[in-house]
C-alpha cells in the first residue's frame, strides 16, 4: 500500500494521462504518479501571463502514459469549455486544464474595479476547449487572509 497526502487542506485529483491526453497544472500541484508519467516545466508564451501572471507563467506539464495525482488548494470546481468559450477567474485559483486549452493574463477593466474592487489587478482567462479545474482558496489566499490576525515585529 502507497499513501501520499496534500501539504494544504484541500483536494486530490487523479488524472488518466495518454499521450493525447496531457495536463497542465499549477506549479506545485504533482504529488506522485505511475511511471510512465512525466513532468516537465510549462511555460506560457502569452507575453501578458508572463509579465504578470505570477501563478500563470510557470506551471508543470504532464505527459505520457499512466495515472497522476495533483493536490488542488481548498475545494475544486470543474467546468468543460467548448471550443472558443472562455472563464475569467482571479489569477492564482487556476489548478489545471486539459493541454487543449489556452490561458491569457489581462487587466481588470476599469480604474474603479482595479482600486476598490479587493481582487487585485489581473484576472486569468482560459479559452476551451478543455476541461479547466479551479481551486477555491490558494495557500497565498488563505496568507493573506491571516496575516491581519498576526503578531508584528515593531
Amino acid at each position: 500500500m502507497i499513501a501520499f497526502a496534500s501539504s494544504f487542506p484541500g483536494s486530490i485529483y487523479a488524472f488518466n494521462i495518454t499521450p493525447s491526453q496531457p495536463m497542465i497544472v499549477q506549479k506545485s500541484a504533482f504529488l506522485a504518479s505511475e511511471v510512465g508519467v512525466e513532468l516537465s516545466v510549462f511555460f506560457q508564451k502569452k507575453f501578458g501571463a508572463g509579465l504578470f501572471g505570477g501563478e500563470g507563467f510557470i506551471m508543470q506539464k504532464l505527459a505520457g502514459s499512466g495515472t497522476a495525482f495533483i493536490e488542488i488548494d481548498g475545494h475544486a470546481m470543474e467546468y468543460t469549455l467548448a471550443a472558443g468559450q472562455q472563464i475569467i477567474v482571479d489569477t492564482g485559483y487556476l489548478a489545471a486544464m486539459d493541454a487543449t486549452c489556452s490561458m491569457d493574463v489581462v487587466s481588470v477593466p476599469g480604474v474603479k474595479n482595479m482600486l476598490f474592487g479587493g481582487e487585485g489587478v489581473f484576472n486569468t482567462v482560459v479559452s476551451g476547449p478543455g476541461r479547466v479545474i479551479l481551486q477555491t482558496m490558494p495557500i497565498s489566499a488563505v496568507a493573506g487572509s491571516l496575516q491581519r490576525f498576526l503578531p508584528s515585529a515593531k
